[in-house]
């Protein structure tokens, strides 16, 4: 409850609606562009493995859209989330 002037403004009640459900994706791009966009499918959750498999993704996305660019070398850059740092994904 609120204490208000007489002559002040109706407030307004904003209608709630329920957002969609959320998503997570995945981007892995360079300067040219868009390599891999990994969509993890609802319900399922980020762990290790599913980690090291958008990693093999990544990597033959690299062979085919960057040919010559494994050779030279690939810097990724993740921060220190637990899928990220798992001893499963360390080289």
């Amino acid at each position: 409850m609120t204490w208000k002037h007489p002559s002040s403004p109706v407030t307004k009640r904003f209608k709630v609606q329920r957002s969609a459900a959320k998503v997570m994706a995945t981007v892995f791009w360079d300067t040219k562009g868009v390599i891999l966009l990994d969509i993890l499918p609802q319900g399922q959750c980020s762990n290790a493995a599913r980690y090291c498999s958008t990693l093999d993704r990544l990597k033959e996305a690299i062979r085919r859209k960057r040919r010559g660019l494994l050779r030279r070398g690939v810097v990724l850059q993740h921060d220190n989330a637990t899928p990220h740092s798992a001893n499963l994904t360390q080289p």
